[in-house]
């Protein structure tokens, strides 16, 4: 089982002096039980014998979080799928900007318990959460390990639909600073062609492009395209307010309105909202 990108011996050390459990460190680093053991032996860290029992450390969270549909839970199941993974009884999220991750750890009442695998050329920050329970109910709503090929287009009550898709182009999507195209790539076939009907659904200008890797697989990109259509999408996934942020997706889709724009100023200067930069 290959080491997860950008994960050092140095990390897996760290990680284990902080007390991490085992199956969150696999789920960070992407290695077996046994092989963390290998790296902390082979550079001679003295064994926390707690840990190597297997005791769990105690961290909060909301077990019951993807029982029952909300904006928030909808949100939140967005931005997992595209940024987030299932390892043994634990889940993770991986992002650049802690904001984000911050408000999925919010929703869910969890602790926030973050690894900075300072390595990554992306500098990526991985929210750890583990609940036996919560991966018992993403299996539920079709959700597996090793999802990026084989999600599929969750079957999202349609009213918070728009706060699901808000979830995922949040977490992945792509919108280009002039404000005329705004793209979603994913692995999965089925998961691109369920964004693709809600688009069309919706009366977005959209299309559904395919591309084959250096690997040989297949990878999917949906699109929406054009000012109006960029500010149509805005107005209908924004239209809940969800953490006191605006990310530069969000301002990038809204530019050419005047009333988006004046909505946005707005809530900057009136109610103490902050404007989320573009990480390099």
């Amino acid at each position: 089982m290959p080491r997860n990108p950008g994960i050092k011996d140095e990390d897996i050390i760290k990680m284990y002096k902080a007390g991490i459990p085992y199956k969150e460190m696999e789920s960070i680093a992407g290695l077996k039980r046994r092989s963390i053991l290998n790296v902390i032996k082979k550079h001679g860290v003295e064994l926390n014998r707690k840990q190597y029992s297997g005791q769990p450390r105690k961290n909060q969270v909301n077990e019951d979080f993807f029982k029952k549909w909300t904006y928030e839970m909808a949100w939140v199941l967005g931005f997992f799928i595209t940024d987030g993974n299932v390892s043994g009884n634990s889940i993770t999220f991986a992002q650049k900007d802690e904001r984000l991750l911050k408000l999925a750890a919010q929703y869910m009442d969890a602790d926030y318990v973050v690894y900075k695998a300072k390595e990554s050329p992306k500098k990526i920050t991985i929210l750890v959460i583990n609940s036996k329970k919560i991966v018992e109910d993403l299996a539920k709503l079709k959700i597996f390990p090793n999802k990026s090929r084989t999600v599929l287009f969750p079957n999202v009550p349609k009213e918070l639909l728009p706060a699901f898709v808000r979830g995922v182009i949040d977490g992945d999507g792509f919108v280009d600073c002039e404000g005329y195209s705004m793209h979603v790539t994913t692995g999965s076939k089925n998961f691109s062609e369920g964004l693709y009907t809600v688009f069309n659904e919706w009366r977005l200008h959209t299309e559904r492009t395919e591309e084959i890797t250096k690997t040989g697989n297949s990878i999917y990109r949906i699109w929406v395209k054009g000012k109006n259509d960029l500010i149509r999408l805005a107005k209908i996934i924004y239209s809940i307010e969800l953490g006191k942020f605006i990310t530069y997706k969000r301002l990038n889709m809204s530019q050419h309105s005047e009333e988006l724009w004046s909505y946005l100023e707005n809530l900057v200067v009136n109610e103490g909202y902050e404007i989320i930069n573009k990480l390099k």
